[in-house]
């Protein structure tokens, strides 16, 4: 993992601006400056983890800090008629930065995700 700061720490620090909904101790949630739904706020953890996988292998229970966050954020943004928690996990998977993180999606209704296939 690069020394180099990633633009999730840099917000963290308040090095960049970004539009924050929630704060704890362990996690920093704000809206995602390029919406995929009409809320998409992201959740990263306050220490840098690359992706969920390795996040989960090392700290469950900051993990946990995050999902709890989402679910914390989802009820403030009015999400009680459903929402999505996605955690992208590689470049494939459309990770672009490399610093853990949910995305809360909702207040619309949403469609399917992925490729279909029959």
């Amino acid at each position: 993992m690069s020394d180099e700061k990633t633009l999730f720490e840099r917000i963290i620090d308040r090095e960049v601006p970004a539009d924050i909904v929630h704060e704890t101790d362990t996690t920093l949630a704000f809206r995602d400056i390029s919406p995929q739904a009409a809320t998409h706020v992201l959740v990263v953890p306050k220490s840098r983890y690359r992706n969920v996988a390795e996040l989960a292998a090392a700290d469950p229970g900051l993990l946990a800090d995050v999902v709890g966050t989402a679910a914390t954020v989802a009820e403030r943004e009015g999400l009680g008629d459903g929402y999505r928690v996605v955690f992208n996990t590689g470049a494939d998977a459309g990770q672009t930065v490399f610093h853990v993180h949910a995305h809360v999606l909702g207040g619309e209704q949403l469609g399917h995700f992925g490729r279909y296939h029959q």
